[in-house]
């Protein structure tokens, strides 16, 4: 490891970040020095604004991937360097905002249904439940499901904060079937990694990522892009088609600002089809189309 490489990891560990924004932010400084054959305490401005072309231009990045790496840079510069950073010369571009893909309660119910093994059905309805990242409901422990108070208790999610779920009544009758079908108890965590959840860590986030996939393709819904992330979607929106107020989702999602929350109005066909068009309101002469001679 390099000198400047372990004075940044311990300007971001002084500051607290979570794990993966110092993986991140360390992945984007090695590439940025690779990218010019040189130490990045010896590159410049000029050298940002070619990365950063480049990140569009020759990689096609997205725009939050660029406003991510450029954080990185902008941290190493400021913090580590201790130099100073143009925003007008290194501008952050414009976010672009897509609405995520929702499937209807029919198909998270075949979505379900179809998991390739009952552990992959399992980790499926935790994440539909709980509405947790997949990074979050990786790292549930024994301890966070509390079926006295019938709460599931999320810790350190993005930002570091935890929040408390409501917990189902199919998911705790699942989660005691998967439970009584374990040959090891597990002591800690909820999903032990490796084959037979023996493992003293968690599952990766790409066990998840896999029992959606595999799920989708055997449910026929693989043209619909589903990842963890969408039956997080699918439970806000949801909760929100149910009668759940924006506020309690928020809370329930751990959403910092409510602005993040509003999302889900797009999305809910309970909202959108209570809302007239303009069109039906107008009164119209009908009309006919002629038969044109010839």
């Amino acid at each position: 490891m390099t000198r400047l490489r372990q004075i940044m990891l311990e300007e971001l560990e002084r500051r607290n970040y979570a794990p993966s924004t110092i993986r991140a932010y360390l992945r984007t400084v090695e590439h940025f020095a690779h990218y010019f054959h040189c130490s990045p305490d010896r590159l410049g401005l000029e050298h940002i604004r070619q990365y950063q072309a480049a990140m569009f231009r020759s990689w096609k990045l997205s725009p939050n991937t660029v406003t991510q790496r450029l954080a990185a840079l902008r941290f190493l510069y400021i913090q580590v360097l201790k130099r100073g950073w143009s925003v007008a010369q290194t501008p952050y571009p414009k976010k672009v905002l897509r609405l995520p893909q929702i499937l209807s309660q029919q198909e998270v119910a075949r979505l379900i249904d179809a998991a390739e093994t009952p552990f992959y059905r399992v980790l499926l309805m935790t994440l539909y439940a709980t509405g947790a990242r997949r990074a979050e409901a990786a790292r549930l422990k024994i301890t966070d499901i509390d079926s006295e108070r019938m709460v599931v208790h999320i810790r350190g999610g993005k930002g570091r904060k935890d929040r408390d779920v409501m917990l189902s009544q199919a998911l705790l009758e699942e989660l005691r079937a998967y439970w009584r079908g374990l040959r090891k108890k597990p002591t800690d965590w909820l999903f032990p990694g490796n084959k037979w959840h023996t493992s003293k860590r968690p599952i990766t986030t790409k066990v998840l990522w896999i029992a959606c996939q595999q799920a989708a393709v055997s449910a026929g819904l693989e043209d619909k892009n589903i990842h963890p992330h969408t039956l997080r979607h699918c439970f806000a929106t949801h909760l929100l088609e149910a009668g759940a107020d924006l506020r309690t989702i928020q809370i329930l999602l751990g959403h910092r600002y409510l602005e993040e929350t509003t999302i889900y109005l797009h999305l809910s066909n309970k909202h959108l089809s209570a809302t007239a068009s303009p069109l039906d309101q107008l009164t119209l002469t009908s009309r006919r189309t002629e038969p044109r001679n010839g």
